[in-house]
């Protein structure tokens, strides 16, 4: 997966609750194992009037300008919540996502968040408001940057310093490597030690 460091761009604000994987991908929208082909199904059942006919509900943020550009979601708490399905980061990450901010996160979308290089940050609901705010003002201008390195979220004139997270998945996002990579980045130390084992070992 790509290393990501520093990212800019504009906010959607999807301010639910629970949002759960379902909401996220439909199972309907699932039609094969592949990352591909899923953006379509995006928020399904909240971004069409009719799944068949995908005629687009304008009430949807999604669907409005600026936010139809969106590459910085900010929700509620739980998002994520439900099936484990990992459909659903893929079909935010096709769709554009690069970041998800909210109070909380289901636990298992939150990992595959980061196992397919997509930044999940948690906030405090003051801040969650503050960043709404901030997009509530001007949307044709609101514009937020994230440092992944330093842990800054840059809006208009204000940052929010040292959000949390762990020092394992900011490493994997920063350097680009999910758990395989990581495992393949140590491969001769697995050759040493499979050398010395079977030296040790003959008789295996």
């Amino acid at each position: 997966m790509k290393p990501f460091e520093t990212f800019s761009g504009i906010v959607a604000p999807l301010i639910r609750m629970n949002i759960d994987t379902d909401a996220i991908i439909p199972s309907r929208e699932m039609k094969s194992v592949s990352k591909q082909g899923l953006a379509d199904g995006l928020f399904s059942d909240w971004r069409y009037e009719s799944v068949e006919s995908r005629k687009e509900n304008k009430d949807f943020i999604l669907n409005q300008s600026p936010f139809n550009q969106a590459t910085i979601l900010l929700s509620g708490r739980n998002f994520g919540c439900g099936s484990s399905r990992e459909h659903a980061v893929w079909a935010l990450s096709e769709w554009g996502i690069k970041v998800i901010i909210a109070p909380s996160f289901g636990s298992i979308f939150y990992s595959n968040c980061i196992k397919n290089g997509l930044l999940p940050i948690t906030l405090d609901e003051n801040k969650i408001d503050l960043l709404e705010s901030f997009v509530s003002i001007d949307p044709l201008k609101n514009q937020l940057s994230v440092d992944l390195a330093s842990r800054i979220i840059s809006f208009g004139t204000e940052t929010i310093e040292d959000f949390p997270i762990g020092t394992k998945d900011r490493e994997s996002l920063i350097n680009g490597l999910d758990e395989i990579e990581q495992t393949l980045d140590k491969i001769s130390l697995v050759n040493d030690f499979e050398t010395s084992h079977k030296a040790k070992n003959p008789w295996l």
